[in-house]
Parts: C-alpha cells; sequence; structure tokens
C-alpha cells in the first residue's frame, strides 16, 4: 500500500508491504507528520519552535518533551560538530531566503548582524520544567537540517513497534529509511541522486536492508547571481552558502535523525575535515562527491556501491 503526503514543504512517499493493517498504519502516520509539523516546523505559526522564536531575548518557553529532546539532541550535535551543524541558524536563513524567494545576495552588514545573532550556546535549555529559551533579541531556531529526520525515524519506530516488516519511508527523497527487506527476500535497491541532474536521475547503486540513507547538497535550492550560484546550505561561520568543493554528502546507517545532521554538518565542513571525522563515527558511513565528479567513500562503504554514471570517478 502506498501513500504520497505533502508536509513541511517535502513530498513524503510511504510504502508498506505485505500488511493487513496498512491503511490504518498510514493514517496513524500521517497524524504523528502532522504532531511533528506542530512542534518543530518555524513556518508554522502555531507551532513550538515559531512560539520559542517569537519570545527570543525576553522568555522561556514550555514545551513538549519530543520538542525539548530534539532541541537537546540538536545541541549536542552542534557541540559535536563544532557549529559546523547551529540549530540557532535562523537568522541566516531567514535573511538568504534560498528556495523561499530569496534571489540576491544580502548586504554583507545584514549578513553579519543575523551571523552574530547564530550561536547555539545562547540556547538555554531547563530539563526540569522542560523550557527553552533563546538569550538574545532576534535569535530565533531553524530545524531544517534535523527535522526530516526526525520524523523519519517517529515513523520507522512506528512500524517496527506494530511489527511492519518491509516497507519504504521517503521523506523528499534525502531522508529514505528501508525497513527490513523487499517481500521477496531481496535487498532494497537505493539509486544515489546525481547532484547536477533533475531529481530522479541516479548516479550510483546502493543496497540495504534496514538501513537509513540520507543525502545534502547543494544542487537542491539555489539562485544565480552574477554566475555564481548560492545555494540553501549556510556555514554559520561565514554566514554564506558553503564553498568548499563538496557537491553533496550521503550518509548511510545510523538513525535518520543523525544521517540528516550528518549530511548537513559534513557539507558545512569540508572533504578532509568531514572525512576525518566520520571515520570516527561508529556504524555510519559517508559517500562525498566534489564539484570535480570525483566520488570519496568512507571505509565501511567500499565495494558496497555501484557507479551507474561514466561522469563520475570513484577515487580509491
Amino acid at each position: 500500500m502506498t501513500q504520497t503526503l505533502f508536509k513541511f514543504d517535502t513530498v513524503i512517499n510511504l510504502k508498506i508491504y505485505g500488511d493487513d493493517e496498512s491503511a490504518n498504519h498510514l493514517k496513524k502516520i500521517e497524524q504523528m507528520l502532522d504532531d511533528v509539523d506542530q512542534q518543530i516546523n518555524m513556518s508554522n505559526k502555531d507551532s513550538e519552535i515559531h512560539a520559542i522564536n517569537e519570545a527570543a531575548g525576553k522568555k522561556a518557553v514550555k514545551v513538549s518533551q519530543g520538542t525539548f529532546d530534539l532541541m537537546k539532541l540538536s545541541v549536542d550535535y552542534a557541540e559535536d560538530t563544532q557549529g559546523a551543524f547551529d540549530p540557532s541558524i535562523g537568522p541566516l536563513v531567514s535573511l538568504w531566503k534560498i528556495g523561499n524567494g530569496g534571489e540576491h545576495v544580502p548586504d554583507a552588514n545584514l549578513i553579519n548582524q543575523a551571523k552574530s545573532l547564530v550561536n547555539y550556546k545562547d540556547i538555554i535549555m531547563d530539563e526540569a520544567n522542560l523550557t527553552i529559551k533563546l538569550a538574545k533579541e532576534g535569535m530565533s531556531l531553524d530545524l531544517g537540517g534535523i527535522g526530516k529526520g526526525y520524523a523519519a525515524d517517529l515513523v520507522a519506530n512506528y512500524l517496527h513497534d506494530v511489527q511492519v516488516e518491509s516497507a519504504i519511508i521517503d521523506l523528499g527523497g534525502s531522508s529514505i529509511i528501508a525497513i527490513g527487506r523487499k517481500p521477496n527476500g531481496e535487498q532494497w535497491r537505493i539509486g544515489l541522486q546525481d547532484p547536477d541532474r533533475a531529481r530522479g536521475e541516479q548516479l550510483a547503486l546502493i543496497q540495504l536492508d534496514n538501513e537509513t540513507i540520507d543525502s545534502s547538497g547543494v544542487y537542491e535550492r539555489f539562485f544565480m547571481e552574477n554566475g555564481v550560484r548560492y545555494h540553501h546550505i549556510l556555514d554559520p561561520k561565514t554566514g554564506f552558502p558553503t564553498k568548499n568543493g563538496l557537491k553533496s554528502v550521503t550518509i548511510i546507517g545510523g538513525t535518520a535523525t543523525d544521517a540528516d545532521v550528518l549530511s548537513t554538518a559534513v557539507v558545512v565542513m569540508d572533504l578532509e575535515e568531514g572525512m576525518a571525522y566520520m571515520n570516527q563515527k561508529q556504524n555510519v558511513e559517508a559517500m562525498f562527491i566534489t564539484e570535480d565528479n570525483r566520488i570519496y567513500l568512507t571505509s565501511g562503504l567500499k565495494g558496497k556501491i555501484n557507479l551507474t554514471n561514466e561522469r563520475y570517478t570513484l577515487v580509491e
């Protein structure tokens, strides 16, 4: 049974195989996704994240346990990636508006002003009272780099709980969880996106079972100005879109939440730093694609990626 939904500005495709309760499961999943939207979508005026942003510099806001836990995880990741992932990046996202009508490079003063408000250390969390406060007026949270993964994990956990043995959860093609194997017992074959082509064109295949895959790239949302491409992955330290020779990063393994954050953070790092960072991580692998169409893999992926596109070269 298949269902397509549109939530958090994302097309979500759900496929559940061989389960009599599929229709019921899909209804429950849609409700769960609506709940996530109510918690963490900054552009939803009724969401908890929106309430925290509105109260920035003024007061602490009480939130649900789910939102608190996700924010705590976000801050932990910000520390672990030394700010390459920063959930307080909202002012920069709102200023550039890439993929949301933004078509010009903002004024340098405005970029510096927004950048001065981005600092995960200014997120004040009180676990006993489940409150979150942003220390400075003008600060804002944006969980775009973790939200899809979080939603995918909630859906996967639910399907595991109700003992669904075969399913695919696909959030916008960038966060995918394969549950179990195909009904015929084969592994799932997942196509990896060609960063230069329209959605759906692939550069390689990977076979998965019970695994997560998440990609971030500079190809998804961008504008051109004076011959320069400005894409939506912003570096909190510079205030500009990343410019380090990486076109995309795909993370395989771990939870979808982990993979969502890591794919964003590692694009912000660069090939060398990102590769070193990923090689320290347990049970998670990464594929890096550079602007000169070279593909670099962490050690656990060697021999698992089947290249299907002659424009790319696998660097051994």
